[in-house]
């Protein structure tokens, strides 16, 4: 199978006159467009145009597209499907060797992608942006990221990045990054409360004061140990002489509360992430809760890479607008 062959139609060899030389079609090689070039040697490296298009960061559509008009440029066929499996036929393998040398005399460009700091929250990353900012990775393999998990204000002070998503304590972007940025904005409001995995409770037995949670096992992150407005939370683990375990990891301490019984302090969105979790309202007076900021370098604002990251970042949280409702 080709872009350029329907059924029926002459083979390539039947594409150039008798009294043509052979080989003569390939002397246009060194006449084909660069980013051309660059498609089809990607497309053949890969065997597979969605990945040859993921890695170009370009729509497959615009890739077979490109491809095609290669085809009827040098009226031969150069791709071929074999069952599922896409490789080169005799002609494309030609053209890939020409172009391979041609690449080492004319030295074809590869362009360079920027480098792309992304600082943020490790619990956002893991709860709200993980999965929007893997299918951006999916469509764009020839990204240059560094994400890098803030677990504290000490990491976000001494941080340097292009992109920073932190959370605050207050209606305030303080503490925020130490280097110079655009103004930050206010993306939600994040309540924090007790949850439980359903499976582990009844309605009838959950807890519904402090006092309550003394036949129940608390987990805390350690992250939350600095946050003073998770103070009432925080003063009931301290007290605690058993049934406590405190970790580093964010996602070890999801599974103790999803899988041990134990009961941890989550964002209030977390029974809409994960339906087998719920929300233990009420156990506490005061409301303990974090605002998320965002920040953009004010040397990278202009860098398109960027722009895309910040769009991703601030639709993913208009489109969740309801996790973040009281």
């Amino acid at each position: 199978m080709s872009f350029t062959e329907p059924a029926g139609r002459p083979g390539a060899a039947d594409y150039h006159s008798p009294q043509s030389r052979p080989e003569s079609w390939l002397d246009q090689a060194a006449t084909i467009d660069s980013e051309v070039a660059r498609y089809f040697l990607v497309s053949a490296r890969c065997g597979c145009f969605m990945q040859a298009a993921r890695s170009l960061n370009v729509r497959s559509t615009l890739l077979r597209k490109q491809l095609a008009q290669l085809e009827q440029q040098l009226q031969h066929s150069l791709f071929s499907f074999q069952g599922s499996n896409l490789s080169l036929t005799r002609e494309g393998q030609q053209l890939q060797a020409r172009l391979i040398t041609l690449a080492h005399e004319r030295k074809l460009p590869i362009i360079e992608q920027p480098l792309i700091r992304l600082a943020i929250a490790e619990s956002i990353l893991h709860d709200i942006l993980g999965r929007d900012l893997i299918a951006l990775l999916r469509r764009n393999a020839s990204l240059r990221l560094e994400i890098i998990a803030l677990d504290s204000e000490l990491s976000l002070r001494a941080v340097s990045a292009d992109i920073v998503l932190w959370l605050a304590p207050g209606e305030s972007p303080t503490p925020g990054p130490t280097f110079t940025t655009i103004e930050p904005q206010h993306l939600a409001r994040i309540e924090y409360l007790p949850h439980i995995a359903k499976r582990y409770s009844r309605v009838t037995a959950r807890p519904e004061t402090p006092e309550d949670l003394a036949d129940f096992m608390l987990v805390q992150w350690q992250h939350d140990r600095q946050v003073e407005s998770f103070r009432p939370w925080n003063e009931l683990v301290e007290q605690r002489l058993a049934g406590v375990v405190q970790m580093q990891s964010y996602e070890l301490m999801l599974e103790m509360i999803r899988c041990s019984a134990c009961i941890g302090l989550l964002p209030a969105y977390m029974s809409r992430f994960d339906r087998g979790l719920t929300a233990l309202p009420g156990l506490f007076a005061e409301t303990m809760q974090l605002h998320a900021w965002l920040a953009i370098n004010a040397d990278s604002k202009n860098v398109p890479e960027t722009k895309v990251l910040t769009e991703l970042i601030q639709q993913t949280f208009n489109e969740r607008h309801e996790w973040f409702q009281p």
